[in-house]
């Protein structure tokens, strides 16, 4: 069988430090593969063959990888997490979807902004990308956040669990995930749904004066029997508010001091998984906070990570 795998992809830089301080923290807790990976440019890996030699960037590289992961982990015993280093050339967002596909890829961690690629906004567009094209969950770590030295360093930061939720088919599995991760942590869960305005004609509004109203009232009553599933060993709070989704999502992560989202992708029936408007925004909105997004269910690959966060979150055996 094969295990589960973490995948992380790094520059050198200092976000992808902290990215990696997270998958491994991660992959220790579930006893998983961690598959750490740098990604060089092909017109670099041709110049440098041309002007040192064949396999020269290569070499240097991995030796430069191997560096950079004995720095982060100088104060963790050695062999704490059974890890793997990988060079390889192409186009990083390219790349670290194509490795995303193999056998037991679980979960990709990396940072929102990095030494590579040109930002957009406040967010890295390798990351973008990567949200926008994958079939596995993804953790985008903050650029500001150092990372934790152990998965028990996680919990002071995370503090809380915020879940924005549509109500959709989706939303079942995604709390069930957070759960989890609350559990597994031990820290609150914030379930939150926004309700936009109402964009109807005037005249249409005219004739549904409270319309908003029961909307509203619908999404109390379904967040309601939402968080009636949850265990009630997990400490949980239901959330209705109204307005701007992803400005609403910022504001609940500020006021409930949450480090951690946890936020579904929508999925195109041509396309795939997609990031939406949304949850691009919450990203460049929270750029100090966790962010776990989920691909749709139905598109995804099974998953054992989330697998087991679906259900009860223990250490794999």
């Amino acid at each position: 069988m094969v295990r589960p795998s973490i995948l992380c992809p790094i520059d050198f830089s200092e976000p992808s430090r902290a990215a990696l301080r997270y998958a491994a923290s991660i992959a220790e807790h579930f006893q998983a593969q961690l598959t750490v990976v740098t990604i060089d440019d092909p017109l670099l890996h041709e110049a440098a063959d041309i002007a040192l030699g064949p396999a020269w960037l290569t070499e240097d590289s991995r030796k430069e990888l191997e560096r950079f992961v004995a720095h982060t982990f100088e104060h963790r015993p050695h062999g704490f997490v059974e890890m793997k280093l990988d060079v390889i050339k192409g186009k990083p967002a390219q790349e670290i979807l194509r490795l995303a596909t193999e056998p037991g890829c679980d979960l990709i961690v990396m940072s929102s902004h990095g030494l590579t690629g040109v930002r957009k906004l406040f967010f890295g567009s390798i990351t973008e990308r990567v949200l926008r094209e994958t079939t596995v969950p993804v953790l985008v770590a903050p650029a500001s956040d150092p990372g934790p030295r152990t998965l028990e360093d996680i919990k002071p930061f995370v503090r809380r669990i915020l879940a924005p939720i549509d109500l959709t088919a989706a939303t079942a599995r995604q709390v069930r995930v957070a759960w989890g991760l609350a559990e597994a942590l031990d820290v609150p869960l914030v379930l939150a749904h926004v309700v936009e305005p109402s964009r109807l004609r005037p005249g249409v509004l005219r004739r549904l004066p409270n319309i908003d109203v029961e909307r509203r009232a619908r999404a109390d009553k379904a967040l309601g029997e939402l968080t009636a599933t949850i265990p009630p060993r997990i400490k949980s709070e239901a959330l209705v508010t109204y307005g701007d989704p992803a400005e609403e999502i910022a504001k609940v992560a500020r006021d409930r001091v949450a480090g951690l989202i946890v936020i579904g992708l929508h999925a195109s029936p041509l396309a795939g998984p997609r990031m939406g408007s949304v949850t691009y925004r919450v990203l460049c909105l929270t750029p100090t906070t966790l962010v776990l997004a989920l691909p749709p269910a139905e598109e995804a690959k099974p998953h054992k990570l989330t697998a087991a966060l679906a259900t009860v979150t223990q250490p794999a055996k």
